[in-house]
């Protein structure tokens, strides 16, 4: 118990740097310190600031992060390019993101919480404006790896800032509206650019994101309560991380949750990446406008995020998690019917039954992860986005090959190996 508690004031609040205190003051005083913080409670002008800061936060950096998935094809014409190809204008920026998670969860302590969220913000949006003037191929692909570089310290540090300065009976609600942000974000990245860019260039579209993310991220700084409860802590003690980090690699139960997470971005992404060019192609030539009113159903997934909670405590997890698994192998098999209707259904299926699968994962890691919860949830998140980045490029292999036949085979795959995970898991859960 006191090695967790230990650790959990080193990873969430910081502590005493006096070289002269002894560890039990050490602990005293942190104890103490807990006891008397100033937390930011609902209701409270602060309260209201960081709700809408967070909100902003979410939605500047997950817009900026999918973007380009609606541009594919954009790409693909402009520059010359495979499907395949162009989609490593989206693999490459989760690919670095993901990295970036995992090492900002380790330096995020030694430096203050606002200021990196705000640099990483604002870099990004510069980025976004930049690749509008790349000349080739190579150099947009080198400004969204940079973008995923910077932004990877925003989720991390992002829920470090929440759970350090919010009151905890109010945590649930001040996640789910960052969480609401994001998912706003990657919802109106997608549709926003893919109406831009029916009326102007690519480019135009990647711009002007870009400057409404540079102004989010100023109104982000201006907005954000300054943190009270943060202390610095010099030094990184990388042997700590490392220790971390191995023994939850070395936990199957964790193991088999980092692989549904892999499993379900796999499923998700490759399906939305290739969509966009089967529905702009004959017999639905959809414009861009139209193919990214689809992405509207992220709505559903909204939904049913907040509501995968309750139903789980009604039916319990393992039948959720599988119940979201099947949801998106029935969704990925309406896909290949030919009426439009029948494939848009299909999609709002993939979406509620990843984000359903998705919001439970991640809670079970949290719950699972006995200590190092910042540490386990930083190796969630490298599994997940690696599961966009590696099926996401190698689905365009499929898609040339075999069509969106092959795209559908390959999803429904993975699904079965994620029901099975899923199963599994709970019968480990329950010995």
């Amino acid at each position: 118990m006191q090695h967790a508690f230990r650790h959990c004031s080193f990873f969430c609040h910081g502590h005493d740097m006096n070289s002269s205190s002894t560890p039990s003051t050490t602990l005293n005083t942190e104890a103490t310190s807990v006891l008397s913080r100033e937390w930011i409670h609902k209701g409270t002008k602060a309260y209201k600031h960081a709700g809408f800061a967070l909100f902003l936060v979410g939605f500047a950096s997950f817009s900026l992060i999918y973007c380009v998935q609606p541009l594919l094809p954009a790409f693909s014409q402009s520059f010359l390019i495979s499907p395949a190809s162009s989609s490593l204008a989206l693999s490459l920026t989760t690919a670095f993101l993901a990295i970036s998670i995992v090492l900002s969860s380790a330096f995020s302590q030694a430096l203050g919480r606002r200021g990196v969220i705000f640099t990483s913000m604002l870099c990004a949006a510069i980025l976004n404006i930049v690749s509008m003037f790349t000349p080739n191929w190579h150099s947009l692909l080198m400004a969204r790896a940079l973008e995923g570089l910077l932004l990877g310290g925003v989720p991390a540090v992002t829920m470090a800032w929440i759970a350090e300065e919010i009151a905890p009976e109010h945590l649930g609600k001040t996640m789910g509206l960052y969480i609401a942000g994001t998912a706003f974000g990657g919802m109106m990245g997608r549709v926003g650019m893919g109406i831009l860019v029916e009326y102007f260039s690519w480019r135009t579209a990647l711009g002007l994101l870009g400057a409404i993310c540079f102004v989010c991220s100023i109104a982000f700084l201006k907005l954000l309560p300054a943190s009270r409860n943060f202390v610095q802590k010099k030094g990184l003690n990388l042997g700590f991380h490392m220790q971390m980090w191995r023994a939850h690699l070395s936990n199957t139960k964790l193991l088999r949750l980092f692989a549904i997470g892999f499993l379900l971005t796999s499923v998700f992404v490759t399906l939305f990446n290739y969509a966009t060019f089967r529905l702009s192609g004959a017999p639905y030539s959809l414009s861009q406008t139209q193919i990214s009113l689809i992405f509207l159903s992220y709505s559903f997934g909204m939904v049913s995020s907040s509501l995968a909670g309750s139903l789980a405590d009604r039916f319990g997890k393992k039948t959720m998690m599988m119940g979201g698994f099947a949801l998106m192998i029935v969704g990925s098999l309406m896909t290949l019917l030919s009426s439009l209707f029948g494939i848009i259904i299909g999609i709002a299926f993939i979406t509620t039954g990843f984000f359903i699968t998705h919001s439970l994962t991640s809670s079970s890691v949290g719950a699972e992860s006995k200590q190092a919860k910042a540490h386990a949830s930083s190796l969630y998140l490298l599994f997940y986005y690696m599961g966009s980045s590696i099926v996401g490029s190698a689905g365009g292999w499929f898609w040339l090959d075999g069509g969106w036949s092959a795209i559908v085979g390959l999803t429904v795959v993975l699904s079965l190996i994620g029901i099975f995970l899923a199963v599994y898991t709970s019968h480990a859960k329950a010995h």
